[in-house]
């Protein structure tokens, strides 16, 4: 690097103190430019120093994300304009390694401000990706920058956290999604390959339910942004161990998938292992819910993967396996949709006395014909809420009291929670945090209070969020 400053300083000659004795006025001369020339070097080389700091380029991040709208065929004859991310739907899958830090940079190219949460990593309320815990919004734009040390391991995902009301073409309702897989600082298990599929409901509209409220339905279901024999199939060979890792991004629906003549292993949910790795003919999925699971590839033939509800599946909500050298038209038989989250629990429950017992009842509040119900926690509807104060360190007993007709997927923030009790069965071992909360019923969860700060609780149906469904955790 080149510097200007790097020679000395021609002297002036004007500056120089007069001596009687010349020769001595030569020497006295010479050393005075060589201090000269030393300190203007020593100068320059710590200008240098410091410009080579301060100048340098900053640190490339890890990963980019840019917000913006796509146009994103469905289908052949399907095309629909959302808004979506890295213009792919779903996004583009961000692997980290778990303990690891990242740092990633996110640039907003609608015209309104955005937000990205980065669901089931235990972070900071100043990176997780909500305004309610403290997040700053991004204006349209702008970009931001975030780091966060990625934990815990296993399947999660990264969307976006804003409020839709009415405009069914935001939030959640349109293409803003993509997976995250935290890869374990050990080997993560044995299979021959690795299938990611996204599930998502595509052109909703409000529709009147039976009591006269409206609630959401959809046109066109989809799995990895295809309609069902839009996308290349799944290949394999028999024999083949395949692990599927699946997450609902559907803003929603409850989901469920099956593949005939094969059962799902079962692995993890919501990316945590589970203590009972339980075999089953079919997956459900609220929104938002994540399952890991191996399939054994044992029925040579040609199969959809997908809903196992006609309506879904003719909207287009599956996938074809195909086995190598197999071709014909695919079977789609029917199957008994049963789940229970029991099935994958600890075979001999532990029993954990609580330090503090919450209860949160859930209830909705007719708002008319042709309205969305009001959501209410406890009696109060956010913004216009009650905090929970957490003690850290302590475990707390969560009583989710659904009081309502409607399931609820119940996602906690920057925390996972275990599943102690449901419907009064007490089960330990299974770690979630996004639960499918039945209607007319009573599901117990312990958190232990370990990740101080502002920490968002709500329903992950985008309707129900909307009309006041959240709350907020704090710290005492």
């Amino acid at each position: 690097m080149s510097n200007r400053n790097a020679n000395p300083e021609p002297v002036n000659p004007h500056l120089v103190e007069p001596n009687q004795n010349p020769a001595l006025d030569k020497v006295r001369l010479s050393r005075r430019e060589l201090l000269r020339g030393v300190s203007a070097a020593a100068g320059s080389l710590a200008f240098s120093r410091f410009a080579s700091i301060s100048q340098a380029p900053p640190r490339e991040p890890d990963f980019r994300i840019e917000i913006s709208e796509v146009e994103w065929e469905l289908s052949p004859k399907k095309k629909i304009r959302t808004a979506a991310f890295g213009g792919q739907i779903p996004g583009k899958v961000l692997r980290m390694k778990e303990g690891t830090p990242v740092s990633i940079e996110i640039t907003n190219r609608l015209d309104r401000p955005d937000i990205v949460h980065w669901h089931g990593q235990w972070i900071s309320p100043d990176v997780d990706g909500s305004a309610e815990e403290g997040t700053p919004m991004i204006a349209r734009g702008a970009t931001q920058r975030i780091s966060f040390t990625p934990r815990p391991f296993g399947l999660h995902w990264y969307h976006t956290h804003t409020i839709a009301h009415r405009d069914l073409k935001r939030a959640l309702y349109g293409g803003e999604f993509g997976v995250l897989i935290v890869e374990p600082r050990t080997d993560a298990g044995r299979y021959d390959q690795e299938q990611i599929l996204v599930l998502h409901d595509w052109e909703p509209y409000f529709v009147a339910s039976d009591d006269g409220s409206e609630m959401v339905n959809y046109v066109i279901s989809t799995i990895n942004g295809r309609m069902l024999g839009h996308d290349d199939p799944i290949r394999v060979r028999q024999g083949e161990h395949v692990l599927f890792q699946i997450l609902n991004a559907s803003a929603t629906e409850v989901h469920w998938l099956s593949l005939p003549a094969h059962q799902f292993q079962v692995t993890a949910l919501d990316g945590r292992p589970v203590p009972t790795q339980t075999k089953v003919d079919v997956l459900r999925l609220g929104p938002a819910e994540r399952v890991s699971a191996v399939v054994e590839m044992n029925a040579p033939g040609v199969w959809v993967l997908g809903e196992p509800r006609s309506g879904f599946r003719d909207a287009g909500m599956g996938i074809l396996v195909e086995y190598a050298n197999r071709s014909g038209k695919p079977d789609s038989p029917m199957v008994k949709l049963e789940w229970d989250y029991r099935r994958f629990a600890d075979p001999s429950p532990t029993a954990h006395k609580p330090d503090v017992s919450i209860p949160l009842v859930f209830t909705s509040r007719f708002q008319g014909h042709g309205a969305v119900d009001r959501w209410m926690i406890n009696g109060k509807s956010f913004p216009d809420y009650d905090p929970v104060f957490l003690r850290n360190g302590l475990r707390h007993r969560l009583i989710f009291d659904n009081r309502s007709t409607d399931d609820h997927p119940i996602h906690l923030h920057r925390h996972a929670f275990e599943l102690v009790s449901i419907r009064g069965v007490p089960m330990s071992g299974v770690y979630k945090d996004v639960v499918v909360v039945e209607s007319k019923s009573m599901l117990e969860a312990d958190l232990i209070a370990n990740n101080p700060g502002n920490t968002l609780f709500h329903c992950h149906q985008q309707d129900h969020m909307d009309s006041g469904f959240m709350s907020l955790f704090k710290y005492a």
